[in-house]
């Protein structure tokens, strides 16, 4: 059997809008979230370290406190590497990616936007990557 796959007819745009608060989910709806986005998603990009470039995510950034886990936390799977820093967490069930303390700023919280609810990160135009391949942390 073959089966033929056209590309998406979605048009391209700058920008997402999202709510003030919105809501995301991991692919099973095991684990269930909020980010506090009053500004919008800001700066979404991609990174090309050994992690992020396997996962392929999209990602935007918030405080810590403006992300919160209110259901499924305890299917929440954490993965470390390297320095250790960044908390990479997951879905156990679902393996999706759903947010990530960062290397860079541990203040701050790395969010796949791909979680959000009703949101389509492919849509972006133009989607910056961070070379995260020669990360600061990693020099001599």
């Amino acid at each position: 059997m073959t089966v033929k796959y056209t590309f998406s007819k979605k048009p391209l745009v700058d920008e997402i809008k999202v709510m003030p608060i919105h809501k995301g989910q991991c692919h099973c709806g095991g684990v269930k979230f909020t980010v506090n986005l009053p500004n919008g998603l800001i700066e979404p990009r991609r990174c090309n370290c050994s992690m992020c470039r396997r996962r392929g995510a999209v990602v935007a950034s918030v405080a810590l406190n403006d992300l919160t886990i209110f259901e499924g936390e305890s299917l929440l799977s954490l993965y470390q590497f390297n320095t250790n820093t960044a908390k990479h967490y997951f879905c156990a069930r679902c393996g999706i990616y759903t947010h990530h303390q960062r290397r860079s700023n541990p203040e701050l919280y790395a969010f796949n936007i791909a979680c959000l609810d009703g949101i389509d990160p492919f849509v972006l135009k133009n989607v910056p990557v961070l070379d995260g391949e020669d990360h600061p942390a990693d020099r001599p």
